[in-house]
């Protein structure tokens, strides 16, 4: 049982999401959420306080009399539950439900406690809201995508349940649940945040990391099967550059290949005495995508840090309106909803990762084209050539799938529409940039499975198994336990969907 306590990390996220972790609230926790609602109960009787006693967004000019106060609420809920398109698979709802409990645990929503115990259950119990795709423009939060969690906090709407999708009624019945009992503004409390493109974003760094790691593996791998030098990966070399990620990308894969038979000492070859040689047969250098792996997943390493920190520094922030000052005694109106933190950070994400893509797809092609390897026969096909064609079918896969990452890695930063009556002027679309993010890693993954099979086939042509380092040794034994060795032609896109998958669940 993980206890929370207002702050939420990485690991956090990793072990509720992917370890079924279950939560329980810190005493402190309640005690601060009671004593924010109860000020903003009082506080607010004489006032006029934006979403309490106050229609919403433009409306926020008309007075909402004390008798009307709550069903306001339900009517901001109901209306705004308006998504459409696909659903959010549950893993990333989850991640949202875990984002905005934290933040309304902070203390500055002034919500009723019930809400906090109500998402606790929710998440331990794996009921997640029916969340749509689109609709949030990322400004006053992720209004519509929050009102379907709100729609299922007050017992409407749907869930996912059981891995199907359900009446919240049924599954609340079912579940001895409670629905919330709207008390003074819980509805704007759960809707105006931006936890939604948070939660999908924590999500889409946690995969990216796991999917650098494996870019990492699979780079070493080529340069090793092809008989790279080695001195590009050096410290030497490396550490002439100032910059973090490409150290630490250097580091790694020197590590990897330390045990390796099949990485070349330059000055083995180049750098003793040579005589009567006018044309070298051996490359001098190799292309771009084996020799500066460092420089370019570096920066990848780099961002996905940087984007990291921001995130869950919004996690840990309070970012709806207004914000309740319990210890200053004040409400305080303003625009923490607003996700351009957010949609930068997945813009520059998905660029990295696009270019992660792209860097695979290179590879490939390297291994693909005898005429840059001199190794492998074409598309190393280990079958009849002409007759067989090997990995020929799932190349085009990885090129397209690489031109689609390019087109979806233009940004939704700059990408504004006003609405809202003009009053959301100027808005982030921060729950796009996440969810397209989202996609730009999937297809990621695509490119690099088939780039895996590849090199277990060219492995497996060359008869080096025995000589690869041992980490190299595991990932073919892994690839190999799916996909079989075939020299006849088979049916590709089941092994590549199942390399994609182990690829996304398995520790790396």
């Amino acid at each position: 049982m993980l206890e929370l306590n207002g702050t939420l990390g990485i690991d956090d996220f990793q072990q509720i999401l992917f370890e079924n972790k279950k939560i329980q609230i810190n005493k402190n926790v309640i005690e601060t959420v009671n004593k924010s609602f109860t000020f903003l109960k009082t506080f607010s009787e004489n006032k006029i306080i934006y979403g309490v006693n106050t229609g919403f967004g433009p409306m926020a000019q008309y007075k909402i009399e004390d008798s009307e106060r709550k069903k306001l609420q339900y009517n901001l809920i109901r209306s705004h539950a308006s998504g459409t398109g696909n659903p959010i698979p549950p893993l990333y709802v989850k991640a949202a439900m875990l984002a905005r409990l934290n933040t309304l645990s902070l203390g500055n929503s002034g919500v009723h406690k019930s809400v906090i115990e109500l998402l606790i259950q929710l998440i331990n119990k794996d009921i997640t809201p029916v969340i749509y795709e689109h609709g949030g423009v990322g400004a006053s939060g992720d209004l519509v995508q929050l009102a379907h969690l709100a729609l299922v906090m007050i017992g409407e709407g749907e869930v996912i349940y059981k891995g199907k999708k359900q009446p919240t009624e049924d599954v609340f019945k079912e579940a001895k649940l409670q629905p919330i009992a709207i008390e003074l503004r819980e509805g704007i409390a759960l809707m105006n945040g931006t936890s939604v493109m948070t939660g999908v974003g924590i999500v889409n760094t946690i995969y990216t990391r796991k999917l650098l790691n494996w870019m990492i593996l699979a780079s070493s791998a080529i340069n090793e099967i092809v008989k790279a030098y080695d001195d590009h990966l050096s410290l030497e070399l490396n550490q002439s550059k100032k910059h973090k990620g490409q150290r630490e990308i250097a580091k790694r894969m020197r590590d990897h290949l330390k045990d390796s038979s099949l990485i070349k000492k330059r000055e083995h070859h180049l750098y003793n005495e040579v005589k009567n040689v006018a044309v070298f047969e051996d490359k001098v250098q190799e292309y771009y995508s084996l020799r500066c792996v460092p420089q370019i997943l570096g920066p990848v390493m780099d961002t996905l840090d940087a984007v990291e920190t921001i995130l869950i520094e919004e996690v840990n922030s309070a970012n709806d309106n207004p914000i309740v000052d319990v210890k200053n005694k004040n409400v305080y109106h303003g625009g923490n909803f607003h996700g351009d933190y957010v949609s930068l950070e997945m813009d520059k994400l998905k660029l990295v990762v696009t270019k992660t893509s792209m860097l695979a797809e290179r590879q490939l092609n390297y291994l693909l084209n005898p005429n840059l390897n001199n190794i492998l026969p074409p598309f190393v096909n280990l079958g009849k050539l002409g007759l067989n064609f090997g990995m020929q079918g799932v190349q085009f896969t990885a090129t397209s799938t690489t031109a689609e990452n390019q087109m979806l890695s233009n940004p939704m930063y700059v990408h504004s529409i006003p609405n809202n009556n003009d009053n959301q002027d100027i808005v982030s679309m921060g729950t796009n940039a996440a969810l397209i993010t989202k996609k730009v890693i999937e297809n990621a993954y695509e490119v690099l499975a088939i780039e895996l099979i590849t090199i277990v086939q060219a492995i497996e042509y060359l008869d080096v198994k025995d000589k690869v380092s041992s980490k190299t040794n595991k990932m073919f034994d892994d690839v190999r336990a799916i996909v079989p060795k075939f020299t006849e032609d088979v049916i590709m896109y089941p092994y590549v969907n199942a390399v994609k998958d182990f690829l996304i669940n398995e520790a790396n």
